[in-house]
């Protein structure tokens, strides 16, 4: 069953315009299916057979005359060295848009041949999982606590008969084994599998590399190393705080968010609805699930609004959207019946911003309906359904 995506409209108006089109993001979140589906006329060839892959590599120049553009090329980071010669068709024929179609799962190698060979003759676009609007066009009844826990890997809601965590296991073990082996030398995978669990114990927490070292016994700069790798293999993100004043006592450490919750959810041990309902990690689960609705929403806008989140000793906005000098503000609640005190506690951060400046305040919580907890204010404060948390995202100021 294939499952309309968003960013489908994005893709096609970029194949329009420009030469190359990348693809790119972490494993089975649905690339190459997109291209194929996208770009039924390409021809398709996957770098993923080693003897494809080593022809790309060694002859790139008959590997291109036997798979002429217009084309999809699958895998593509599997031979680095094609694109030096992808430049040099493209230049012989730049005013032909959507001729080569790239998609790649290792952004690692794949980037560096992007920005030293295809610099302004390609557009970018991250594939993420499938946001929680994709999932309910294909599972119109799914309720919000599956979908946290089963992620939004397109195959586990195309077939909802596979068993998720059947399916994370055989991820996180193709992941560790297939292509960490082949990026970084990892002298324990036993050890890094710990520091991969201790990351998700973490999400939605302020970054500490000093604390995963200690726990997972490692360096600190193995700590470092890890944590990028694994922000480069598109498995965590980090939101960064908002602060326009370095001067002031705000918090300038970034936050680590896993950027899949069913992959959050299995690394934690956390298998069905009720272990979820009844865990300390319910809080930060919602959080990352809310932060995914808003990253995700704001990529396939394209509209370049930047998310942060704002915190100092005191107070905190779990999400800061900035556009064009003006904020929208928001809490991530696990409660049905966000109160009173919660909309106070945003409130408070509101007021420390340019005066004027704020638009809109919510609590994307679990509430039915949308309903105002704040009177008399100039900027009110809504309790949100997580299902508005995209339109909130990219609503105009």
């Amino acid at each position: 069953m294939w499952i309309e995506r968003s960013i489908e409209p994005r893709i096609h108006s970029l194949a329009a315009t420009r030469p190359v089109v990348v693809l790119t993001g972490a494993r089975q979140t649905g690339k190459t299916a997109l291209a194929r589906r996208l770009f039924p006329d390409h021809r398709v060839v996957s770098l993923d057979l080693p003897s494809i892959a080593a022809q790309a590599e060694h002859d790139a120049a008959t590997f291109l005359e036997s798979h002429p553009p217009p084309v999809v090329i699958d895998e593509v980071q599997y031979a680095p060295g094609l694109f030096r010669y992808l430049k040099r068709a493209v230049d012989e024929r730049r005013g032909e848009p959507g001729r080569f179609i790239l998609t790649g799962s290792q952004p690692f190698t794949l980037m560096r041949g992007v920005a030293e060979s295809l610099a302004g003759r390609a557009a970018i676009v991250e594939v993420e999982g499938l946001s929680l609007a994709e999932i309910r066009r294909a599972r119109p009844d799914v309720g919000i606590e599956e979908v946290i826990l089963r992620g939004g890997f397109p195959e586990l809601h195309a077939d909802p008969a596979i068993e998720p965590v059947e399916f994370m296991h055989a991820y996180v073990a193709t992941y560790l084994e297939r292509d960490l082996r082949s990026q970084l030398r990892v002298g324990s995978l036993r050890d890094f599998e710990r520091f991969v669990r201790a990351v998700a114990l973490r999400t939605a927490c302020l970054v500490n590399r000093a604390e995963l070292s200690r726990d997972v016994a490692v360096a600190g700069s193995t700590a470092g190393e890890w944590l990028g790798l694994l922000e480069r293999g598109s498995i965590v993100s980090f939101l960064e705080p908002w602060f326009s004043n370095r001067g002031k006592a705000l918090v300038k450490t970034p936050k680590l968010y896993v950027r899949d919750t069913g992959l959050a959810a299995f690394l934690t041990g956390i298998g069905s609805v009720a272990e979820l309902r009844g865990s300390p990690l319910v809080g930060p689960l919602w959080e990352t699930f809310v932060c995914a609705e808003l990253r995700k929403s704001l990529a396939d806008a394209g509209s370049g609004r930047q998310l942060h989140f704002w915190r100092d000793r005191t107070k905190e906005a779990d999400f800061l959207i900035h556009a064009g000098g003006r904020f929208a503000l928001a809490d991530a609640k696990w409660a049905e019946t966000p109160s009173g005190t919660d909309a106070a506690r945003l409130r408070r951060v509101g007021d420390q911003l340019p005066r004027g400046r704020v638009q809109r305040m919510a609590l994307i919580c679990r509430t039915a309906h949308r309903h105002r907890l704040s009177s008399g204010d100039p900027v009110p404060v809504f309790a949100l359904p997580v299902e508005e948390a995209a339109g909130f995202a990219t609503a105009a100021t």
